[in-house]
């Protein structure tokens, strides 16, 4: 009689996790990505960010009503031999107009700690650079990204990844 009972509890837990695993599959699915405009990677070959080498981001804003927020994605290996990432940025609007900028990303904190997280010795890290931004034209921008560091090629920089999401708020 208690083996039945143990059995058929363990059966219901096991159900249970499988409702619970579903559920939670489900959720991350359809909440991920229903606000992300747009989200892509420029990879370089063998982890080297050579100067010339730009990473380029072709993106097609119809909506100039909503807010949005932007982000830069930096996949880097633990032996990353610098605590920061210096880019210029180029910024190409539908009307042909170019601004030209300077950013310094700050990859680790003050004890060396990277920022992001870390798989094994990679890392991700998402930095939020502008929120609730409006695109004042309909188009074609593109945004060009240039490592300005002093060395180069820039060892262990695998990915430069630029995001656009509607804001929340």
């Amino acid at each position: 009689m208690i083996n039945v009972i143990l059995k058929k509890m363990s059966l219901q837990k096991l159900m249970f996790n499988r409702c619970l695993f579903l559920c939670s599959f489900v959720f991350l699915i359809t909440s991920c990505n229903k606000n992300i405009i747009f989200s892509k990677y420029h990879e370089f070959k063998e982890n080297e960010w050579y100067a010339k080498d730009k990473a380029i981001f072709d993106v097609e804003i119809m909506d100039t009503m909503s807010l949005n927020n932007i982000f830069l994605m930096v996949r880097h290996a633990d032996a990353y031999p610098y605590s920061n990432l210096f880019l210029f940025v180029s910024t190409k609007y539908p009307d042909g107009k170019i601004l030209i900028d300077t950013m310094e990303v700050i990859l680790s904190d003050e004890k060396g700690k990277w920022q992001g997280s870390g798989a094994g010795d990679i890392f991700d890290f998402k930095i939020p650079i502008k929120n609730n931004v409006r695109f004042p034209l309909k188009g074609k921008y593109q945004f060009a990204f240039e490592q300005g560091m002093r060395v180069d090629p820039l060892p262990l920089i695998m990915d430069f990844g630029f995001e656009i999401e509607k804001s929340v708020n």
